[in-house]
């Protein structure tokens, strides 16, 4: 199968699952304002301005059931997949009507797992350089839950600002679906499937995102983060079996770079502060990102030109330096010039208001001064 022929093949899945998705994600509104599950704003972790439902992961799920059962009959793995991704969606959307305690999510989170190692789904060799095929044997089991957790945990730490977690995993299922392409021997083998996963992923995110991008309409919620967190844990594992895992694990590892670097900082700050892992709070990237000053809509351009970067270098692995290097130069320009307009934006706003401020007291206006202190060590014109 060449490459332009994966490509099209590619295509079908996603069409119908975005199309799918995004007609399915006004019902999963309804839905969620019917039983309750709707993010109310506050100032502390939730940016967003007005009561927003949050169950649209089951949009997502029904999309990728459909997409993955229609064009995903050749692949072994789809039924282990859909139906542990299907179970943890239906408990992560109890969890955001009902609000389940930690210690139930995290049965789930690590239950995800040891379900997959079960139906088969597992990381069960490594290449290690110089010692060549190990069989992990009964390490198979713990690796593999921490690969699904983490991804889960990724996902859902990313999921705090408007279209950040949807656009970065679609960025992520397209790097995995070109390593696939790049691996692909005959028609239908194990990597053609990768092809149609990853694409149908895509598919889901994209007709998402058509609600989620800024101002979103409606949130993915836990039931969105951890359907996406298993789909692409089950996706990369399915992707790099029969390969040279330390080469092909790179890959997924180096595109989420920047969800996972900031979920292992989050741990390390909350342990820090005396606090439990799972204790939200409003340290994560895109909370940091927004206070300095940025647009949510800035944020998420931030957040998916640096996944571009780096999965471009890691699909550098494969070969196509060439086009990948035109990528990450495409990516380093769009990251570069989000910046450059937020900073435009910020000196604007703030020459704007020293002229507010020049034209509400004529005394600024003569001295040129900000402030201006009252005679007798009053208070300024701050206060």
């Amino acid at each position: 199968m060449t490459p332009g022929s994966a490509w099209l093949s590619a295509l079908p899945p996603f069409l119908l699952a975005a199309a799918v998705c995004a007609a399915a994600v006004p019902l999963s509104m309804l839905l969620a304002r019917r039983v309750g599950a709707v993010a109310q704003p506050d100032a502390e972790r939730h940016l967003h301005a007005m009561p927003t439902p949050r169950l649209g992961g089951l949009a997502m799920l029904l999309g990728y059931v459909v997409a993955v059962t229609v064009f995903g009959g050749h692949i072994q793995s789809r039924w282990p997949l859909l139906a542990v991704a299907g179970g943890v969606t239906l408990v992560m959307a109890a969890d955001d009507i009902l609000d389940l305690a930690w210690w139930q999510k995290l049965v789930v989170v690590l239950g995800a797992g040891v379900a997959f190692v079960a139906l088969g789904i597992s990381i069960t060799s490594i290449d290690l350089p110089g010692i060549g095929m190990v069989n992990l044997g009964l390490l198979a089991l713990p690796l593999t839950v921490l690969w699904v957790a983490g991804m889960q945990v990724s996902v859902n730490f990313m999921d705090g600002s408007d279209g950040v977690a949807a656009g970065v995993v679609a960025i992520v299922a397209m790097v995995a679906m070109l390593a696939a392409i790049n691996r692909i021997v005959v028609p239908g083998d194990l990597q053609s499937g990768v092809v149609i996963l990853s694409a149908a992923l895509m598919g889901v995110c994209a007709g998402f995102l058509v609600f989620n991008l800024p101002p979103a309409r409606t949130f993915m919620g836990d039931t969105g983060s951890h359907f996406l967190g298993v789909v692409l844990a089950a996706i990369t594992i399915v992707g790099i079996a029969k390969v040279a895992v330390g080469l092909s694990i790179l890959v997924p590892l180096i595109a989420l770079g920047l969800p996972i670097s900031d979920t292992a900082w989050a741990i390390v700050r909350r342990r820090r502060a005396g606090l439990s892992p799972t204790t939200p709070d409003a340290g994560h990237l895109h909370h940091r990102l927004q206070a300095r000053g940025m647009t949510p809509m800035e944020t998420a351009l931030t957040f998916y030109f640096t996944t571009g970067v780096l999965g471009c270098l890691g699909l550098a692995i494969f070969g196509h330096r060439t086009i990948l290097d035109v990528a990450i130069g495409l990516c380093a320009l769009g990251l570069v010039t989000t910046f450059w307009r937020n900073r435009r934006r910020l000196q604007r706003t703030r020459r704007s208001e020293a002229s507010l401020s020049c034209d509400a007291d004529p005394r600024v206006a003569l001295t040129g001064r900000g402030t201006v202190r009252e005679p007798s060590g009053g208070p300024s014109d701050r206060d």
